[in-house]
């Protein structure tokens, strides 16, 4: 089973990185789609996720019950993982994070979009899922399918969402454009709240998102998403697998 050993070995990398990038601390989380079984997806018990190990990882359904039995407790939100792959077929791995940069656009109505280049994975306007709309008070945290299904219609066929008074959530077609994705949803968002004090703040066109994700989608060499995980891998003081 080399591709689950290779999966798992991408995942803990991705837990530390997330880490090491400071897009988690204590909390937030990461995980994969089985490769395996499509119906199944994997997620470290409950952890800080710089200290997850392999020994860690768990094995969910899509309705975010565990497969067998593990001597830890799985986190509460793990419904955000579990009705993402249940909706999208096309997602592999999910991050959540309560990632500090973009939280403010949750709050007040700005509209958080990419505003440079490696930004463009976020696609466009990313929106945001408020939990009081569907269920009035809460505590903020998905805690059951039916709130993680609401979220994930949020996201619709985007690759993001922030929650508000909470985080925000990010898909990939693989580990490392979620990871990606997650680091430079924070980078943006700093990027344009700056900007927003120089000026009139000038946004990636549809025609520039559409190019800049098909070239990153055909992966050449020295660019894209493995050049960026070698670099957080490093960073993170792991051993880099090659993309």
């Amino acid at each position: 089973m080399a591709n689950l050993d290779s999966l798992m070995e991408d995942l803990v990398a991705a837990n530390r990185i997330l880490a090491a990038e400071g897009i988690v601390d204590a909390f937030g989380h990461v995980s994969a789609r089985h490769p395996e079984h499509a119906g199944r997806f994997l997620l470290s018990r409950a952890r800080s996720p710089e200290l997850v190990e392999p020994g860690d990882i768990m094995e969910f359904t899509l309705d975010g019950a565990p497969t067998d039995s593990f001597p830890g407790k799985p986190y509460l939100e793990r419904f955000i993982h579990a009705a993402l792959y249940q909706t999208r077929p096309d997602i592999e791995s999910v991050v959540h994070s309560h990632s500090r940069g973009p939280l403010p656009f949750g709050l007040t109505g700005e509209k958080l979009r990419p505003v440079i280049h490696s930004s463009a994975t976020l696609c466009g306007e990313v929106p945001v899922w408020d939990a009081r709309t569907s269920f009035g008070d809460t505590d903020l945290l998905v805690s059951n399918i039916s709130m993680g299904l609401d979220l994930a219609r949020a996201v619709g066929a985007g690759n993001c969402a922030l929650m508000r008074g909470h985080g925000s959530t990010v898909v990939g077609k693989s580990i490392r454009e979620a990871v990606y994705t997650a680091v430079y949803l924070e980078v943006n968002a700093e990027l344009q709240w700056k900007a927003s004090f120089l000026g009139k703040v000038t946004y990636l066109s549809p025609g520039e998102i559409e190019k800049i994700n098909l070239r990153l989608g055909q992966a050449k060499p020295g660019e894209g998403f493995n050049r960026s995980w070698e670099y957080w891998c490093r960073r993170a003081g792991i051993a880099c697998k090659p993309g």
